[in-house]
C-alpha cells in the first residue's frame, strides 16, 4: 500500500472513488473538497494548493491530502486529510485527521493501516498529540482509532450535522 499525495495519474480513479460515495449516499470524510469538484484533476489541484497557508480559503487551515493506493492494481482505496493546525471547529469537533475508505473496499483493514501510515507525517509536522473524532456508532472508525492507540476523551454534540462525535487522542512518542 502507498500513502501518497495525489497526482494526475490517479485523476480518473479519484472520479470513480467520488462516484461510489455519491451512489451510496455516504459522507466523504477526509476527502477535502472532493464532493464539490467536477473532476479528479480539479480536486488534485485544489488539494495540492491547500498545503500552502496563502492558498487556504477563509475558515480553513493548511492540510495535506493523501490517497491510499493498492500497489498491485493502482486502485485508490482510501483518502486521508492531515490538517496542519486547528481552527475553532477542528479543535472542538473534527481533529487533525479525517479519512474514508472506498465503499467497495471496506472491512479489509485499509483504514487502520492508512491511519498508522499517516502518523509519521504528524510527527514531521510537530504534532505529538493527534485528535481524531468519529460519529457515535461508527464501529469501524472507532476500531481504527483504537487500533492505532487512540484514547477516548469525550463525546460532544456537533450541531451542524446534528450528531454526536467521540473524541480520541493518539499520543505520539
Amino acid at each position: 500500500m502507498l500513502l501518497i499525495e495525489p497526482t494526475m495519474e490517479y485523476a480518473k480513479d479519484i472520479e470513480a472513488y467520488r462516484q461510489e460515495f455519491l451512489d451510496m449516499g455516504n459522507s466523504m470524510d477526509g476527502c477535502g473538497s472532493l464532493r464539490r469538484c467536477a473532476t479528479g484533476a480539479e480536486w488534485i489541484e485544489k488539494s495540492l494548493a491547500g498545503k500552502d497557508p496563502k492558498n487556504v480559503e477563509p475558515g480553513r487551515v493548511p492540510a495535506t491530502q493523501y490517497i491510499y493506493v493498492r500497489k498491485e492494481d493502482g486502485r485508490v482505496v482510501g483518502m486521508l486529510q492531515l490538517r496542519h493546525c486547528f481552527n475553532e471547529y477542528l479543535e472542538k469537533y473534527a481533529g487533525h485527521i479525517g479519512y474514508s475508505v472506498r465503499p467497495s473496499e471496506r472491512r479489509k483493514g485499509y483504514a487502520t493501516a492508512m491511519l498508522r501510515d499517516a502518523l509519521p507525517y504528524c510527527r514531521e509536522l510537530g504534532i505529538t498529540d493527534v485528535l481524531i473524532s468519529c460519529v457515535v456508532g461508527n464501529e469501524g472508525s472507532r476500531k481504527t482509532i483504537l487500533n492505532n492507540g487512540g484514547v477516548y476523551e469525550s463525546t460532544i454534540h456537533e450541531p451542524e450535522i446534528g450528531r454526536d462525535l467521540e473524541r480520541y487522542w493518539i499520543h505520539l512518542i
